[in-house]
């Protein structure tokens, strides 16, 4: 009879070892698009001096990417901070830096780097790993993924990745790295973000060819999806890692 309050107590603990991980972090995904020519000054004023004045001002450097096909001369980065008030006060910080005004006004001698930016807002998912750094030998490939849905099922959606996908994808080779809804402005539905490892850019179209073929996907799939169709567009960029990428 001892044998149920130790089971109870073993859930407990596991209950709350869950709750204690859980990332409460404000999460940015930021997009720089460069000017012509200009994509190798901004990755050596990363490495050399932003990242590191980033994470004097309290900002986490979660990783840092190049797209495979890079027509737009782009640069992906995640930052993570504890909250929208410290993001704030951290980019305040970093942009009153003298440091940062000297490497900025340095860098920019032959002109303009960043063309345009775009910025996101996210919050980790309750289904996302725990983000944190990691690195493989050899190096992958990574994949971001956006998933826009159809009005109300983001619900749907999550549960499904919760239930059924998350495990798949690992059935078929992926890895997953992080799972984020985004933090909209207005009442638009968030969106799914999410990104996955990949052996090799190659080996994830594999793994998605056989994901996709899984009977036991279909059968997930066409459940999910008997009161309509919950995705209304998808993105996907492939990705490859910088050298200071926290993961890669």
């Amino acid at each position: 009879m001892k044998t149920l309050p130790i089971i109870l107590s073993l859930l407990f603990m596991q209950q709350l070892a869950t709750a204690q991980v859980k990332d409460t972090r404000l999460f940015e995904l930021r997009i720089y698009y460069c000017h012509p020519g200009k994509l190798n000054d901004l990755k050596a004023r990363f490495a050399n001096h932003t990242t590191r004045i980033f994470e004097k001002h309290g900002m986490t450097n979660i990783g840092y990417w190049l797209p495979v096909n890079n027509t737009d001369s782009a640069l992906y980065y995640v930052l993570a901070y504890p909250n929208k008030e410290a993001r704030d006060a951290s980019w305040k910080a970093f942009g009153a830096d003298p440091e940062w005004k000297q490497v900025s006004s340095k860098s920019e001698e032959n002109g303009k780097i960043v063309a345009k930016v775009t910025s996101i807002f996210m919050e980790a998912d309750a289904i996302s790993p725990i983000i944190k750094p990691s690195q493989q030998t050899p190096e992958r490939v990574f994949e971001l993924r956006t998933y826009t849905c159809n009005p109300g099922k983001l619900p749907t959606l999550i549960t499904r990745f919760r239930d059924h996908t998350l495990k798949l994808f690992e059935k078929h080779g992926m890895t997953n790295i992080a799972y984020w809804t985004t933090i909209e402005k207005d009442s638009t539905q968030p969106k799914l973000i999410y990104i996955l490892a990949h052996k090799s850019e190659e080996d994830g179209k594999k793994s998605f060819a056989s994901f996709v073929a899984d009977p036991a996907w279909i059968t997930v799939r066409d459940n999910s999806e008997k009161e309509g169709k919950i995705i209304e567009k998808l993105e996907s960029v492939v990705m490859r890692p910088l050298p200071f990428s926290a993961i890669k």
